[in-house]
């Protein structure tokens, strides 16, 4: 038989590492290459030059004959790194976009050689177990008390809520069964993602109660739970740890208290706030988090893993019951009854990558102090630029940073000026800031991720700011 084609060798088995080892070795060239070619936190030039770039890398993409692995991974990997946002860039602070840790995108590595399918155990022997074992151990911080708190792996905070809201209505229905649909409440604060499950989910139209001070306020909450004393179908009550815009966190010990009074359900969107549960310094910012049914996790935000690294944790595995689905070449009865894990009750996916590798990795190298240290000083990075914007004649604060997100602007600027200045600074590759529409007007949006983010960069930042104004 003739050796197999140039670039076919798999990753897999004994000889895998051997053929993964100097294709390791040209992506890395590439990814330095391509980073010194960008030479800032964005690439130069706005869509059209980026798109034009791409285009021409990547012509012909599918050739008659190809160009061979190294030339493949050189030019293309080059070209996405050059044309890449770098969240590792102090400059580039616009989204929840985190800068990963390298030992976790190299344990990521491993996972995508392996391959392990998380649908069935057979298909993930080892990666079941370490699951199960990670799920429950951050479950764990969130619910402390619980004899069992249970946690599942997801792909971020949008997929947590949906499974929260899933969650809410198929309880509801099982213990109430001729009763209304589901009501969810949430703030103005909330992330989309409540008001897109609720429609996925056939639900109506989620009551969205105002937040003009970036919160939920109990007052407004009561009011609104009373009203719907008449109400024949269970409610939700949706919290935010941490919101999008501002990363505010709504009083959740008083919203709970006002569910348990009201009988309704509460779930917390803490994908953004609740890797405050790593730091002793910031983990009583979250009380009350433990009273939440459902609470959504998500450390590829204040985690720093490779996307996609989502949890939704629950108290107990009873909550997760209305998953259960069978399927006979997945998890037949009789192989469930032999002791074969079932995984496919585990998630609304079938095939799944082992995600909670690189998690693992993580909280085994660095343990709860070290997730910690860094979240103190991502928070403490975002004090600093609070201190730095306030003691600044040009610039105006929104207000003190509950989290990593800070917002502000140039005093005595329009709306339309601003959005021209933020979107200048992306095209020219020189800062990446976000923007966040309140009451008040338009502010930009500093959304602080890199724990090794110094004064000095935040101060470049604002100069950056200030010279494009003053244009």
């Amino acid at each position: 038989m003739s050796a197999p084609p140039a670039g076919t060798a798999l990753a897999g088995g004994t000889n895998g590492p051997r053929a993964l080892r100097p294709l390791l070795d040209t992506v890395l060239d590439a990814l330095t290459t391509g980073a010194e070619d960008r030479a800032g936190p964005l690439p130069p030039g706005g869509p059209d030059a980026v798109a034009r770039t791409v285009r021409d890398a990547c012509h012909p993409l599918l050739p008659d004959h190809g160009t061979g692995p190294h030339t493949a991974l050189r030019t293309l990997v080059h070209t996405l790194a050059a044309g890449a946002a770098d969240p590792a860039d102090p400059h580039c602070a616009a989204h929840l976009h985190c800068p990963p840790l390298a030992l976790a995108t190299a344990a990521d590595l491993a996972a995508c050689a392996l391959n392990p399918s998380m649908d069935s155990w057979d298909q993930a022997p080892a990666a079941s177990t370490l699951e199960t074992l990670t799920s429950s151990a951050l479950a764990a911080l969130v619910y402390p008390r619980a004899t069992a708190p249970d946690a599942l792996i997801t792909t971020g905070g949008t997929e947590s809520n949906q499974l929260a809201l899933l969650l809410a209505r198929e309880a509801a229905a099982a213990d109430h069964p001729t009763a209304g649909p589901l009501q969810i409440i949430c703030g103005a604060n909330a992330h989309h993602s409540i008001h897109r499950s609720a429609w996925l989910l056939g639900l109506p139209e989620p009551l969205t109660l105002p937040t003009p001070d970036g919160i939920l306020t109990p007052d407004t909450v009561h009011t609104c739970l009373a009203n719907l004393a008449g109400h024949t179908g269970p409610v939700l009550l949706t919290a935010t740890a941490g919101t999008t815009d501002s990363g505010a966190i709504d009083p959740l010990p008083a919203l709970a208290d006002l569910t348990e009074r009201h009988g309704a359900r509460f779930h917390v969107d803490a994908a953004y706030g609740g890797a405050l549960l790593f730091s002793d310094t910031h983990a009583a910012t979250l009380h009350g988090l433990d009273r939440a049914h459902t609470v959504a996790l998500d450390l590829h935000k204040l985690g720093w893993q490779p996307v996609a690294a989502g949890l939704l944790a629950v108290p107990g595995p009873t909550t997760l019951a209305p998953l259960a689905h069978q399927a006979d070449y997945l998890n037949a009865d009789d192989d469930t009854e032999a002791g074969l894990p079932d995984l496919l009750s585990r998630s609304l996916r079938t095939t799944r990558r082992p995600d909670i590798l690189k998690i693992a990795v993580t909280l085994k190298a660095l343990g709860r102090h070290g997730l910690g240290d860094l979240v103190d000083r991502t928070l403490a990075a975002a004090q600093t630029l609070a201190d730095l914007i306030e003691s600044h004649p040009f610039y105006e604060l929104h207000s003190r940073p509950t989290l990593s997100t800070v917002l502000f602007r140039p005093t005595g600027i329009t709306d339309t000026t601003l959005a021209a200045v933020r979107r200048t600074l992306l095209i020219d590759g020189r800062a990446v800031l976000g923007r966040a529409t309140t009451p008040t007007g338009l502010w930009l949006k500093a959304t602080l991720l890199n724990p090794h983010t110094q004064p000095g960069d935040l101060t470049t930042l604002l100069t950056l700011v200030e010279g494009q104004t003053l244009r």
